[in-house]
């Protein structure tokens, strides 16, 4: 199955020009390890099973962006939250897509954690 071809995912730069501009919501949902190896300044850490519960700190009237390390974890809350009615989008190639584009981490030392 393919996690990159619906018209709700955007490109690791369309998602920078989108959070920089206070135009959309970035959360995060690996896990705490991936996390704190390197991460996208201004995201929101949720990890995936922890999402549903924490749901209400979300702006419904603002789009979110979800990403994870390679973009199906992301996948998954972007169709979850899409059908319970949010504005929802998956970071196409998750983190490393954004790290191979050149696009910065957190902290200035941070990088995307193997499995």
């Amino acid at each position: 199955m393919a996690f990159s071809d619906t018209e709700y995912d955007l490109a690791p730069e369309r998602v920078k020009e989108l959070v920089d501009g206070g135009e959309a919501q970035l959360v995060d949902v690996r896990e705490p390890y991936e996390w704190e190896a390197g991460r996208i300044a201004g995201a929101l850490h949720i990890e995936l099973e922890r999402l549903a519960g924490r749901a209400e700190e979300l702006d419904r009237e603002k789009p979110v962006i979800f990403q994870c390390r390679v973009g199906r974890r992301s996948a998954l809350a972007t169709q979850a939250f899409r059908a319970a009615g949010y504005d929802a989008y998956n970071m196409t190639g998750g983190i490393k897509a954004w790290s191979d584009a050149g696009l910065p981490l957190a902290p200035d030392d941070g990088k995307v954690a193997d499995h």
